[in-house]
This record gives structure tokens, sequence and C-alpha cells, in this order.
């Protein structure tokens, strides 16, 4: 029978990847005491050490970003929809 993989939470790496960057303890140590492979805790420390500049800013970038994309899709489907109804109505001979 397999054994099943371990998940760990966000809050889980979150903590030891934030015990990894403080530095106080070696990576061996930390991972001893959080049971877990070292190269996990330095892939951890490596992500949130990557993810920081985008958690410490405002936002608004990603959320302008979201609201492009969705004003780009609605603008999508408001042309596909006209075209549609204009077919509609000249095969039904509304349009005349």
């Amino acid at each position: 029978m397999k054994a099943k993989r371990k998940r760990y939470g966000a809050d889980f790496k979150a903590k030891v990847a934030l015990e990894a960057i403080k530095g106080q303890r070696t990576i061996n140590e930390i991972a001893g005491a959080y049971a877990v492979h070292p190269s996990m805790v330095m892939q951890w420390r490596k992500q949130a050490v990557s993810g920081l500049p985008q958690a410490l800013s405002n936002g608004q970038s990603h959320a302008e970003k979201a609201d492009e994309e969705l004003k780009q899709k609605l603008y999508e489907e408001i042309g596909r929809l006209k075209v549609e109804l204009d077919w509609l109505k000249k095969k039904s001979g509304l349009g005349r």
C-alpha cells in the first residue's frame, strides 16, 4: 500500500519559511524541529522571499489587471451577442 503524501497548509509553510528567513537556526535544525525535509524548508523560504515584494505592494496592479481582463471578456461577450442578434433579426425578417 502506498503511503499518502503529506500536505502542508499555507500557515505552516509560512511559519517554517519565516523561521528560515530569520536565520537564527540552521536549515537542518528547522527541518528537524518541524519534521520536514531540509529541501522543503529551502523551497518554502525561496517562495516566500520571491513573493515578498508582491505581498508588500498595495495590490492595485493585481486588481487593475483583473479588472482589465474582466472588461475584455465582457466586451467580447457583448460583441458575440450583437452578432448573434443581428443574424437572428436578418433571418427572422425583423431587420427590414
